[in-house]
């Protein structure tokens, strides 16, 4: 196998594993309910010192 033919499959494989970790994040992210965002919110929100 060229040299070439291995730079290739290995930016290919970065492409798709790059792909596969953000698609896997999105997920995440929207599996949230807009209530339950607005409860984790509050909750950092408290846990802040109060500024003087």
């Amino acid at each position: 196998m060229r040299w070439w033919k291995v730079l290739g499959l290995a930016g290919f494989v970065g492409v798709a594993a790059t792909g596969v970790v953000i698609a896997r994040a999105e997920r995440r992210r929207r599996a949230y309910t807009p209530e339950e965002i607005r409860t984790r919110l509050r909750e950092r929100i408290a846990e802040t010192p109060a500024a003087d």
